[in-house]
């Protein structure tokens, strides 16, 4: 029996936090990887461990803010693994900064990072995608793409455009009849290093906003979506309430972050503290890995993300439900 064609996933941002578990998520689930990151260390680290997960991987430095870098990494890839099946797109650079205390150079750099990055990779992706009319794309979205919160303003700005672009793009593939997909996930706060090395101009530690999820559940959700691709999926509890609640109450919401945002996001704790990764990586000379330093209050499941994994069995017990119940009052009656 011929052995089954592995698969080729693309992770951008592939070296540390979500993208990094990403990258072991795809090994483990049998994909050949490429890994696009600026550092080096981080790259020759996730390189290693989809090849002990027996998968092939390619390490390519890449900043995801530049058109034609990330072109030539496309490029590359499939010259050494092959056809591209998924994009992943996770690269970001952040800030824990009032909007005032953010030079322009800072935001444009963030904002070119973060949405542009992912404008780049989905347009690498489809350029090779649209003509062989297959292949999933996979843009990483937040719940800050739905309600913005204090010291974020450039992250919250780019998540919000990427939201807007990818659906814009949706409807073009749709149009077109096109069968690739380009999906959407949104994620809560998370264990991750940019905690230790986002730009910071506050007096504390940044944190995640709680409550923190561990990465893996982001990775699984990823991957998921990559082979069941849907229009948007949520991850975290706390990305549905606040959805919900932006939706219903978004003055509350405002008034509520406004009170008490800016401090849930620092922390007196006794964590690692790298140089800004705005200009240059921060795995550059040591692999960051893909947890930060909140091990101790992150949670390692989340219902949500199982409801979402499980829908359509969801969906066929209530409808079982419903009609024995229906069935249930006509023989009554």
């Amino acid at each position: 029996m011929a052995e089954k064609e592995r698969r080729v996933a693309v992770v951008t941002g592939g070296t540390a936090g979500v993208g990094r578990a990403t990258v072991r998520e795809f090994a483990a689930r049998g994909y050949d990887v490429a890994v696009l990151a600026r550092g080096r260390e981080g790259l020759d680290a996730a390189v290693r461990e989809v090849e002990e997960a027996g998968g092939r991987a390619v390490g390519i430095p890449t900043d995801v803010a530049f058109h034609d870098a990330v072109q030539q990494a496309a490029e590359q890839v499939e010259r050494e693994l092959g056809e591209i099946d998924v994009w992943v797109n996770v690269a970001f650079a952040g800030a824990l900064s009032f909007f005032w205390d953010t030079s322009p150079q800072e935001y444009r750099r963030m904002t070119d990072v973060t949405y542009m990055g992912q404008v780049n990779g989905t347009r690498a992706a489809l350029e090779r995608m649209r003509p062989r009319n297959r292949g999933v794309v996979v843009n990483v979205g937040s719940a800050m793409a739905y309600r913005s919160i204090p010291l974020q303003s450039a992250y919250c700005g780019a998540k919000h455009a990427i939201k807007g672009f990818t659906e814009s793009v949706m409807t073009e593939l749709i149009h077109e009849k096109s069968d690739v997909k380009v999906c959407m996930i949104q994620l809560p706060g998370l264990n991750t290093p940019q905690f230790d090395w986002n730009l910071n101009k506050m007096p504390e530690h940044p944190m995640p906003v709680p409550p923190v999820f561990q990465p893996e559940l982001a990775a699984r959700g990823i991957v998921f979506l990559a082979e069941h691709p849907r229009r948007n999926m949520w991850v975290g509890f706390s990305t549905a309430a606040t959805v919900l609640a932006e939706r219903f109450a978004p003055k509350l919401v405002d008034l509520y972050l406004g009170r008490t945002g800016v401090k849930s996001q620092q922390t007196g704790k006794d964590a690692p503290r790298y140089e800004p990764n705005l200009d240059k990586p921060a795995d550059a000379d040591a692999d960051r890995g893909a947890h930060g330093a909140f091990d101790n209050m992150a949670h390692g499941s989340d219902p949500v993300l199982w409801m979402s994994q499980h829908r359509r069995a969801i969906l066929t017990g209530v409808g079982a439900a419903a009609a024995a119940a229906i069935g249930g009052l006509a023989i009554r009656g």
